[in-house]
């Protein structure tokens, strides 16, 4: 049965929102939770220590549950690189690196870490170097398909290369981009530096659609999303016979419960949905924008 995690937030949220989710989330049948801020460094609705505190009473709530912080996927100032290091120095809590800076300093540490889809890895030589580095799970580019890792397996298999645990980007908006420049600012007419934190208006994104109005992305910030929710679940017998190891589901601001369940259930033994709401082509090594399913490319 695979492990199931609930990814860090991606969107800019209040405190008490924030708060309220975490309590939601520690009754859910969840086997990993990622906290901490991966997006802006401007986002402090919760500091370093707050995240650090958090980790620690999830897993006074259940200590067989791991919590794990993510940390930025992109450094920009001295202050963030300051910020990685302490979270890095943290000697208590696992880090989930999106950078190569942090590898550098865990590796240095001597501690063990989660590699995030941020990190470009797509063969299996790639991912031993960051193993040798500490790495025990690996979080494969949201763009990857399944065939590509099964690929990545394989090789790895044949080189005599060990494998940290694979866990799958199953639900959520994709994480497809970063970029020095806001576009939430921009496109409210704000300079960067003064954004006012935008964002918190958008506690799912804010929905960029082509010409012809159609769905195209979702702006967070300085990160590009997908505009649908990638859905996975249909494809859970052909996960689960790659041989991945954890599901992660990506937060959503409402009713997040209900995701956490479905996914429960098909991995208790209910049988799997022939097809859901939401894209699923990178899976398929399709564009990513398109549920296969009703392309007829299946």
């Amino acid at each position: 049965m695979l492990k199931l995690t609930m990814g860090p937030i991606l969107f800019y949220w209040d405190r008490q929102k924030i708060m309220d989710f975490y309590a939601d989330m520690a009754e859910q049948p969840l086997d990993v939770i990622y906290l901490g801020e991966t997006v802006c460094s401007k986002r402090r609705a919760l500091s370093l220590d707050d995240w650090l505190g958090l980790a620690r009473e999830l897993r006074q709530m259940n200590p067989e549950r791991e919590v794990v912080v993510s940390g930025l996927a992109l450094i920009e100032a001295a202050s963030e690189l300051s910020s990685l290091r302490r979270l890095c120095d943290n000697g208590e809590i696992t880090v989930e690196a999106n950078d190569m800076g942090a590898i550098q300093r865990l590796s240095q540490n001597g501690v063990s870490f989660v590699g995030g889809p941020a990190l470009n890895i797509y063969n299996a030589y790639a991912m031993q170097e960051l193993c040798e580095a500490g790495m025990r799970r690996w979080v494969p580019p949201v763009e990857c398909s399944g065939e590509l890792i099964g690929h990545l397996i394989e090789q790895a298999r044949e080189a005599g290369i060990t494998l940290p645990e694979i866990e799958l980007f199953a639900w959520g908006k994709l994480p497809l981009a970063y970029s020095a420049r806001c576009f939430t600012a921009r496109a409210e007419n704000r300079p960067k530096d003064d954004c006012g934190f935008i964002c918190q208006d958008y506690p799912d994104g804010l929905p960029l659609h082509s010409q012809e109005n159609q769905p195209l992305f979702t702006i967070n910030g300085i990160q590009t999303m997908s505009a649908d929710a990638c859905n996975l679940l249909a494809e859970y017998p052909r996960i689960e016979a790659l041989g991945i190891d954890l599901l992660r589901l990506s937060p959503r601001a409402e009713d997040m419960q209900s995701v956490v369940q479905a996914f429960d259930q098909v991995r208790r033994g209910q049988p799997a949905p022939l097809a859901v709401d939401g894209c699923n082509g990178y899976w398929h090594g399709k564009p990513g924008m398109l549920r296969v399913e009703e392309a007829g490319l299946c």
